[in-house]
């Protein structure tokens, strides 16, 4: 079966029904049949940090997001480790000319070890680094 990773944009986007990528990634979704998707720990802390001060609808809304993920058969996430901490802070040391955050660095280097080469993102990082970003602005 296909994988392809989901970045923070992608579940932000998805649960929000007030931010400007909502209907697309809810379009995207309906199109992931024969396909899994695999995220991060760090991924879903990015996602929880930034409902953190949402409201209380919305923190709910983050919470209950990453308990269906991970209670998910379809879906895989990947735990945190010091291995996956040490190879993102590897890859994060090598790129001092980018603005990858640590959580970028961890998840490409996931996606390396796993294969993974298309991300539920519009983050353009992940591009620099050759995977496939399937949201790009103005589409």
């Amino acid at each position: 079966m296909k994988q392809v990773f989901a970045d923070a944009f992608y579940w932000i986007a998805s649960i929000n029904p007030g931010d400007d990528w909502y209907d697309r990634t809810r379009a995207v979704t309906a199109t992931l049949k024969q396909v899994n998707i695999v995220t991060i720990d760090e991924v879903f802390t990015e996602v929880l940090t930034f409902y953190s001060s949402h409201g209380l609808r919305m923190r709910q809304r983050a919470g209950q997001l990453v308990d269906l993920v991970m209670s998910d058969p379809n879906k895989q996430v990947m735990p945190q480790s010091r291995e996956s901490f040490l190879a993102g802070l590897e890859l994060y040391k090598k790129r001092l000319d980018k603005e990858y955050s640590l959580t970028d660095c961890i998840s490409m280097q996931v996606m390396r070890q796993l294969g993974v080469t298309d991300v539920l993102t519009s983050d353009r990082h992940f591009a620099q680094e050759g995977f496939t970003i399937l949201f790009n602005e103005g589409i």
